[in-house]
């Protein structure tokens, strides 16, 4: 039980510490460049963003958690599961960097389609796994679905 619950903070942990590395280099862009762009009509409020993204990160810890517990248990397929988890994570926080630190949501829509996949991905290891775990990564996918006709919507509108 206790081994278990630590699990489940480093989990927590690596989400919204990914989330805070995202929010580090999105910092600027946010508040000096992105009210600058071009939005379309179907742009959220900015206030949806934090909520939407809090609870996220959370469910996707949870949805790690499940899965790492298979693995203490000797579940097959873990290691890849957990691996396609972390890429997407890391690509998670890279497109922050990419759409609002550098400024470039042509290239941070590429790399939103690549997040969308590893998503996916994770989620079709997740399935045999674990189909909570799975199904608590499916808003996520929606949501990423949600914002890279978003992103590609920015790009498109804003392109010089």
């Amino acid at each position: 039980m206790l081994r278990s619950t630590f699990l489940l903070m480093i989990w927590l942990l690596l989400c919204y510490g990914a989330a805070a590395v995202g929010g580090l280099l999105s910092a600027n862009g946010v508040s000096s460049w992105y009210p600058s762009l071009i939005k379309p009509s179907f742009n959220p409020p900015n206030w949806v963003f934090g909520p939407v993204w809090t609870l996220l990160y959370g469910m996707m810890a949870v949805a790690a958690w499940l899965v790492t517990r298979h693995a203490a248990q000797g579940g097959e397929g873990t290691r890849r599961a957990i691996a396609l988890f972390l890429v997407q994570l890391v690509l998670n926080a890279l497109w922050s960097g990419l759409f609002f630190g550098a400024r470039q949501p042509g290239w941070a829509f590429v790399e939103i389609i690549a997040l969308w996949l590893a998503i996916a991905a994770t989620i079709a290891a997740f399935l045999p796994i674990d189909r909570w775990a799975a199904g608590l990564m499916a808003p996520y996918l929606a949501w990423v679905t949600f914002a890279s006709v978003l992103n590609g919507s920015l790009w498109w509108l804003n392109r010089t």
